[in-house]
């Protein structure tokens, strides 16, 4: 990996990136976005044996939108330091897969790859929940997410160096290099089995509401995928899963047209602001740790 420099652009308020990452609409992407990441076989297998995403898949989410939107909305050094953090927090991720295959979470084949489905996922987004992307308007987010790549320390030479070079990376890595890993299977069953976010939350209460929320989430995560990996995965598609993700879209695409911008990715800003306290209680706490040593 290429190391953060130490002045990298983090994305700039009011540009491509921060219009378009952080819109809620790019939220009902986020397990699309998972399922591409783990059918790599190095984040496979890296998920499957290192994360705690299958026994506490809401904190994982929360820590994940947390960290995302520090490095999209937290301000130069408060990216920076996240990236930083990633990157040290990935370095033991290591391991051999079930077919033998040595990985290494930061891998730059594999961490580039979890780049690119962050590139291309608010893309999706905005074509099926609103107008889509005009051409200027994709060139500057590529450009912008370019920037995010450097921040969390992808060199060059493993970024597309425009949209058309990226879409042809992109669209060779769907058909040639992703596998259906056990990691997909587990995602797949724990979308539509959704567990209680929290212990006080009873069961009774639970299960009705984790049948409406997965019937949804599955329609828009199958429904993205590039039809070879529904088929490559075994992941059932018909006419009447397209119509029903058609009306889903449609509802999307209403209430998006009567929600001012602004709204659409306020979370993102309240999202940051967690990973910036983070951040400095972590700083305190490392201070706190390293002063009696100082001291003496």
């Amino acid at each position: 990996m290429a190391g953060t420099p130490a002045r990298v652009r983090a994305p700039r308020p009011g540009g491509a990136v921060w219009r378009r990452f952080g819109d809620v609409r790019s939220l009902l992407m986020g397990p699309q976005i998972l399922l591409l990441q783990v059918a790599h076989p190095v984040v496979g297998a890296g998920v499957s044996e290192h994360s705690t995403f299958r026994q506490h898949p809401w904190r994982r989410l929360w820590r994940t939108l947390v960290s995302l939107s520090t490095v999209v909305y937290g301000g130069q050094d408060a990216a920076v330091a996240e990236a930083r953090r990633l990157r040290g927090g990935h370095a033991s991720i290591r391991g051999v897969d079930v077919a033998g295959r040595r990985y290494h979470a930061l891998d730059p084949e594999a961490y580039h790859w979890v780049h690119a489905t962050l590139v291309q996922g608010p893309v999706d987004a905005h074509r099926l929940f609103g107008p889509g992307l005009d051409r200027g308007e994709l060139d500057a987010y590529h450009a912008g997410m370019r920037d995010v790549g450097r921040v969390w320390g992808l060199a060059e030479s493993h970024m597309p160096p425009d949209r058309d070079a990226f879409a042809a990376y992109y669209d060779r890595t769907v058909h040639e290099r992703l596998e259906h890993t056990r990691a997909v299977d587990d995602l797949v069953w724990a979308l539509a089995h959704p567990v209680r976010p929290a212990a006080c939350v009873p069961n009774t209460l639970w299960e009705p509401v984790g049948v409406l929320l997965a019937r949804p989430v599955l329609l828009v995560t199958v429904g993205a995928l590039p039809p070879v990996l529904r088929e490559r995965f075994g992941l059932r598609w018909g006419p009447r899963q397209e119509r029903s993700l058609r009306r889903l879209a449609a509802g999307v695409r209403a209430a998006a047209a009567l929600t001012p911008p602004p709204l659409r990715r306020g979370h993102s800003r309240i999202l940051a602001a967690v990973g910036r306290r983070g951040q400095r209680q972590r700083e305190r706490t490392a201070g706190s740790a390293v002063a009696p040593g100082a001291a003496a």
